[in-house]
Order: C-alpha cells, then sequence, then structure tokens
C-alpha cells in the first residue's frame, strides 16, 4: 500500500488549468505545463490498495491501477510506465480523453472524492516520454504472416501495434491524409496536441508497422481485393455516419455535422489552412447535442471569436450528485461542466429544435425550440414553450448511427451487420468472412477511448490465434462486454 493514511490525510486536487482569458485565445492544450509533478505522488498515496479494486472493473482495459499508483507514490517512474503500458498500448490518449470511468468505480468514491486515477496515468506516461522509458519493441523474429488494419484511430493503432509486437507484417490503412482518425481530425488541439499522436507513429514505425494514408478501403482498393492480398485483415474504421436532425430548414447553409466542423479547425492547426471554411467568426453559434463532441464544438467556436455559442440538449439536466437508481459502482450521469463549458456560452437542458429558418440567400439565421418532457421514455413537446434563438452556424453533434456503408467496404467484404447496423463479429471478433476481423465502434458502436483500445488488443488476440494457432497477446474483454452502467 502506497500510504496507509493517504486517503485520510490527503484531500483530492486535479491538474490547473490556465486561465480562461489566455486560453480562449491560442490552441493549447488547457492545462498548466508540468502543474501535476509536484501533487501527483501524494495524489497516487490516495490509493486504499483495496481488496477488490473495483477500479480495474471500471476499466475496460483492466489497468493495474493499484500497483502503478503505488510506484508513482514512490517515484519510481520507469516501474510505474511499465506497469501501465502492460495494459494499454497508449496511456497519454486515455490520460487525456477518457472520461475516467475507473474513478467513478473507486472504492474511496463511496464516501469520498476518488483517487485522481486519470491525472496520476497522465502523469507517468508524460514522464516515461521524458526520462526515454518509452522505445520502440520491434519483435525479435518475424512470422511471414501478414495483416492489413482498416481505420488508425484507436482501435486500429492498437490492434496493429499488437500485431506488430506479435511478429506480424502489418499495413494500417487510413482514408484521411494524416493517421490517427478521430484522434487527429475530431479531437480539438486543445484537448490533446497532436505532436502526442506524432510520437506514437513513430514508435510503431520504428517497430516495423507500416502506413498508408489517402487510402480509401472499398474506394481506393477493393476489399476483397485486399483480402486476398493480406493473410488476415482488421476493420477498425469506427461509427462514422452522423446521426442527422431531419426537421424543415435542414438543407439550409450553415448547418453541419460536428464531423465537418471539427476537423478544418484541426487542418488550420496542421497548417493545410489559413482559416477554416466553416467558421465561427463573429456568428451567434448553436451547437446541438450535450456530449463531448458538443463540447468540442462550444471550445472551439470559442476560440474562434463566436459572437455567442448555445449548446442544446434534449435530455433533461443531470444532477450534480448520483442518483439513486445510479448506484457505485456504475458510470452515473452527472452535471459535466467542461473546460470549454467554462470559458463561456449557454447550456439549455429538454429542449428539441422545430425547424430552422434562412435568409433570401439560403443562410440559416436562426433556430425555432420548444421545451420537451418525458413520457414512457418518449420526448413530448410542452405546449406554449416555443421559442427562437439567434443562428448563424449549427453544428450536429448528436452521436452516430454505425459504420459508413456508402464507400463499399462492407457489401464488397460481403459482411454481415448485427441488429443495430454494425458489423457482426464472433467470441474471437471475427466476422462472418473468413480471416476479416473487426474491433472498436465498426463492431460495438459509438463507444469510448478505453473501450476502442481495449477491443483492438483483444481483435489482435483472435488474429494472433488465427494466424498461428496459439497467441499470448492480452486480451482484455470481450465483444459482448458492456460497461459497468444502469
Amino acid at each position: 500500500m502506497a500510504d496507509p493514511k493517504g486517503f485520510l490525510t490527503t484531500g483530492r486536487e486535479v491538474a490547473k488549468s490556465r486561465p480562461v482569458d489566455e486560453r480562449r485565445h491560442d490552441w493549447n492544450e488547457v492545462y498548466v505545463p508540468g502543474s501535476l509533478l509536484p501533487i501527483i505522488s501524494k495524489q497516487a498515496g490516495r490509493c486504499m490498495d483495496c481488496g477488490i479494486p473495483f477500479c480495474h472493473n471500471g476499466c475496460p482495459l483492466g489497468n493495474l491501477i493499484p500497483e502503478w499508483n503505488d510506484y508513482a507514490y514512490r517515484e519510481d517512474w520507469t516501474a510505474a510506465s511499465e506497469r501501465l503500458h502492460a495494459t494499454n498500448n497508449f496511456p497519454e490518449f486515455t490520460g487525456r480523453l477518457c472520461p475516467a470511468p475507473c474513478e467513478s468505480a473507486c472504492v474511496l468514491a463511496i464516501n469520498q472524492p476518488a483517487v485522481t486515477i486519470k491525472n496520476v496515468e497522465v502523469s507517468i506516461i508524460d514522464k516515461a516520454w521524458d526520462n526515454g522509458d518509452v522505445v520502440p519493441r520491434p519483435p525479435e523474429r518475424l512470422s511471414g504472416k501478414t495483416v492489413a488494419v482498416i481505420g488508425s484511430g484507436p482501435a486500429g493503432l492498437a490492434a496493429a501495434q499488437q500485431l506488430t509486437r506479435a511478429g506480424h507484417t502489418v499495413a494500417v490503412y487510413e482514408r484521411a491524409d494524416r493517421i490517427g482518425g478521430l484522434l487527429r481530425y475530431g479531437i480539438p488541439e486543445f484537448k490533446m496536441e497532436k505532436s502526442h499522436i506524432n510520437r506514437r507513429i513513430e514508435q510503431m514505425r520504428a517497430e516495423g508497422t507500416k502506413f498508408r494514408t489517402e487510402t480509401e478501403i472499398g474506394r481506393d482498393i477493393d476489399a476483397a481485393k485486399l483480402r486476398r492480398r493480406y493473410d488476415a485483415v482488421v476493420i477498425a474504421a469506427g461509427a462514422t455516419v452522423s446521426r442527422d436532425l431531419p426537421v424543415p430548414g435542414r438543407e439550409l447553409n450553415g448547418i453541419h455535422f460536428a464531423m465537418e466542423y471539427l476537423p478544418l479547425a484541426n487542418k488550420v492547426r496542421e497548417g493545410d489552412l489559413t482559416v477554416s471554411p466553416i467558421t465561427a467568426e463573429g456568428k451567434h453559434v448553436v451547437v446541438i447535442g450535450g456530449g463531448d463532441t458538443g463540447a468540442d464544438c462550444v471550445g472551439t467556436a470559442h476560440r474562434q471569436g463566436a459572437a455567442s455559442v448555445t449548446q442544446l440538449e434534449i435530455m433533461p439536466r443531470p444532477g450534480e450528485d448520483r442518483a439513486p437508481n445510479q448506484p457505485w459502482p456504475t458510470f452515473p450521469m452527472l452535471y459535466k461542466v467542461t473546460s470549454a463549458h467554462e470559458e463561456g456560452g449557454e447550456r439549455i437542458y429538454s429542449v428539441s429544435t422545430t425547424h430552422f429558418e434562412g435568409d433570401e440567400d439560403g443562410n440559416v439565421q436562426s433556430l425555432h425550440l420548444t421545451e420537451v418532457e418525458f413520457k414512457d421514455g418518449r420526448p413530448e413537446p410542452k405546449p406554449g414553450t416555443e421559442r427562437v434563438i439567434p443562428a448563424q452556424l449549427v453544428t450536429l453533434a448528436m452521436g452516430f448511427t454505425g459504420t459508413d456503408r456508402s464507400n463499399g467496404l462492407v457489401d464488397q467484404f460481403g459482411l454481415e451487420l448485427d441488429a443495430r447496423g454494425n458489423i457482426a463479429r464472433d467470441a474471437e471478433y471475427a466476422t462472418n468472412v473468413d480471416g476479416v476481423y473487426v474491433a472498436g465502434d465498426a463492431g460495438r458502436g459509438q463507444s469510448l477511448i478505453v473501450w476502442a483500445i481495449a477491443e483492438g488488443r483483444s481483435a489482435a488476440r483472435g488474429v494472433d490465434r488465427y494466424l498461428t494457432g496459439a497467441s499470448e497477446l492480452h486480451a482484455p474483454i470481450r465483444p459482448t462486454d458492456r460497461s459497468l452502467t444502469v
């Protein structure tokens, strides 16, 4: 146990954020650089070393949290990094982007603030990079087998790294111009600077993984031909079809999916564009959708100089404490104030958009909404609550409905889908097509980054067994596993 009295004598303290007036004018990460190291050892010492560490159940990766908390408390950063990487290929991604279901499942959280697991994780990996503890791990010998991975998000990268280290020759195909999937073009720079992706890609290249950008399987390469070229294929293409809002006025200019809006801002940061073709500058912005992607749109609009930002959510405002029907150790639905929300704007709950209105040139100018109440689980408009708000840029951030079928990938492979429209797979992550596996949101549906990495690792084990007859790769979850919720 790190510190037998740590949770009794030390209160919870998290990373410090830079002042709002400062960070709204740049795209750097919102946290004060280096602010964690002076406090993180004591924070790690709050870990109780529970007899049954429920944080393991909260995290699909099965991270060895009490172990690396102990090493972090003792400031043995090399050992902490080794334990962290034993279950997670990319802790610098999860340490910045994961909503930390492990903290909701922390035993200390029953009656005290949880251990700052996420902050400890990111401190360990940042220290590991600084100390040179993160190095390429190429295989000792090659198997002679080849694998194609379709998609370079967290699931695809995790599968590729695991299979490369197992000795297979792996090529990752990405339809965008850079590797990273939604990590690259869906996550704003202020949440995770892309230098963290770049150095992981260089590590993977040094290990032997090959990368093929601007190549969309189904359009640029026929999927059936790809299957014949490789001994196995892993589909990690994500669930990229955005949920639409079919109301009158949807066709007006200025209404965009979040994944049309956010990537352009990232391309400006990459130097590909001087100014984004879709910008919030000087406009009244409305973000429809109350999740993390919606918050990313809010923070991006602030940095582009929006006149106002309003975020709409059809569901009621969550409480700030656990509801009775969401007991520990489940992941509760709580009112969350992200860094983007700290920067300004209005959040409106329990409302539904009825239609949009535009000007004579076809540009959106306003949004009509009504309050709703739920009856038998369905939202019903409340009479007399209709109102109009200005809207010159609208982003739709209402989630995703499944894997893109328009590019032909699903049909060219001849893949079967499940009842939810995801690619069906068996207990080994194998599809109905011999040698073709699926990992991440393409098979699970829209989910969290930790589930994507866990699926990538698990699917890699299935592929390794298919190619060699046995595997020593770590498989933390089954395809049927679900998050610890109610």
